[in-house]
C-alpha cells in the first residue's frame, strides 16, 4: 500500500512537472500573431518595413506582413470578409479616407492609446476626421525640364505665358492629381471647388499635351515633348534622383497637400497593436526618415525636421507648411464623374 502511494505521488509530481516544462512552448504559441498591413510598393515600402522591423523585435513571435495593394482591392476584400477582416491597417489617401469613414469599415481613433498624434499638426488632424492618424502627404507642385527651361516658373500663372502655350502636359482628371490640378487651376483664376468652371477655361487655353499617368508624364519632359506639367513632388523627386534633367517648383501661392492617413480597420483582431504601429507612425524617427531621400514623404507632425536633400521638394519651415493649399473633397469627390466625362470630351485625342 505504501509503495503504491509512493508510486502515484511520483506520477502526479512527474505529470506537472511535465506540464510545466511543456508551458512556455504553450505561452509560445500564443504568442504567435500576425499583423497584416496593408502598404505601398516598392521603394516606398521600406519604412513601413523599418517600423515593422522594430516591432518585431519589441514583440517576440509578432510578424509584420506587409502587403502592397490597391486600396479598392483590399475594400472589397474587407467588405466580402466574414467576421475578422483580413487585414489590420490600412493607408488611404484623403478622397478614399472620407469614404472608409463613411462607410464604417475603418475605426475611429482613441487618442489616448495613440500619444504622439497629440504631436500632429492640427490641420493635418482636423481632416482626418476622428479615424487613423495623417502620416504624410505629398504636394502637387510643377515639374519641368531644366534643359529646356532657362526661366523656372514660380507661380502657378506662369505655366499660362504665351511661351508655354501647347508645351504643358497635364494629367486626367480621373486621378487625385488631374483634380487636384483642376482645383489649382480653377482658385488660381477666382474659383473653386464649387466653381470650377473658370479651371476649364484655364486648361483649354493651354493647349495641353494629356499625360495617363505621372509616370508618362515625366517621360514626355524626358523626351522633351512638353517644358512643363503639374506632378507630385515624390515622383519628380524620383526621377531627379536617376540623374534625369528634371526639377520640381512649390509654385506661389502655395502647392496642393494632399494626406495619406492610416487607420485601424473594423474588427482587427489586434487593436493594440495597430494602435502601436500607428504611433510609431507618428514617431519623430520615422517621420524625418520618411521625409528624407528617396522617398521624400511630408512630415505631419509638429518640430520634425525636413532633411536639406528633401527641402527642394517638401515644405521646410512653418511658413512653407502654412502656405500648402487643399482640396475640399467632400465638394469635388460628388462631381468626380462627371468632372471625369467632361474632361475626356474636352481632351480627347
Amino acid at each position: 500500500m505504501i509503495l503504491s502511494t509512493n508510486r502515484r505521488r511520483f506520477l502526479q509530481s512527474g505529470a506537472a512537472l511535465g506540464a510545466s516544462l511543456a508551458l512556455p512552448g504553450v505561452l509560445r504559441a500564443q504568442e504567435a500573431r500576425e499583423l497584416v498591413i496593408v502598404s505601398f510598393a516598392g521603394q516606398l515600402q521600406e519604412p513601413h518595413q523599418w517600423l515593422a522591423k522594430r516591432m518585431e523585435e519589441k514583440h517576440p513571435g509578432l510578424v509584420i506582413r506587409l502587403v502592397p495593394s490597391e486600396s479598392q482591392d483590399v475594400v472589397a476584400q474587407i467588405k466580402a470578409a466574414q467576421g475578422f477582416s483580413p487585414y489590420d491597417a490600412m493607408p488611404n489617401g484623403e478622397p478614399p479616407h472620407r469614404i472608409a469613414v463613411s462607410e464604417k469599415y475603418i475605426q475611429p481613433l482613441d487618442p489616448a492609446a495613440v500619444p504622439n498624434v497629440a504631436k500632429v499638426a492640427p490641420s493635418f488632424l482636423e481632416k482626418s476626421q476622428g479615424h487613423g492618424v495623417p502620416v504624410s502627404y505629398s504636394l502637387i507642385g510643377i515639374a519641368y525640364n531644366s534643359d529646356l527651361v532657362k526661366t523656372p516658373p514660380t507661380r502657378w500663372e506662369d505655366l499660362w505665358a504665351e511661351a508655354n502655350r501647347g508645351q504643358v502636359g497635364i494629367p486626367r482628371a480621373s486621378s487625385n492629381l488631374g483634380l487636384g490640378f483642376l482645383v489649382a487651376a480653377a482658385k488660381t483664376f477666382g474659383g473653386s471647388e464649387g466653381d470650377l468652371a473658370p479651371g476649364w477655361t484655364k486648361l483649354q487655353e493651354l493647349q495641353p499635351k494629356v499625360g495617363r499617368s505621372p509616370t508618362q508624364l515625366l517621360q514626355m519632359l524626358e523626351r522633351e515633348e512638353i517644358l512643363m506639367a503639374p506632378i507630385w513632388n515624390n515622383d519628380a523627386a524620383g526621377a531627379a534622383e536617376k540623374g534625369l534633367p528634371i526639377a520640381f517648383v512649390k509654385p506661389e501661392p502655395g502647392p496642393i497637400a494632399v494626406i495619406s492617413f492610416m487607420s485601424a480597420i473594423a474588427n482587427t483582431r489586434y487593436p493594440d497593436l495597430v494602435n502601436e504601429w500607428m504611433n510609431g507612425l507618428l514617431s519623430p524617427e520615422y517621420q524625418e526618415m520618411a521625409a528624407g531621400a528617396p522617398y521624400f514623404f511630408g512630415p505631419t507632425v509638429q518640430g520634425v525636421a525636413v532633411p536639406e536633400a528633401a527641402r527642394a521638394y517638401t515644405p521646410a519651415s512653418p511658413e512653407e507648411v502654412a502656405a500648402l493649399q487643399s482640396v475640399d473633397w467632400s465638394v469635388i469627390a460628388p462631381q468626380r464623374g462627371a468632372i471625369v466625362e467632361q474632361f475626356d470630351r474636352l481632351f480627347a485625342s
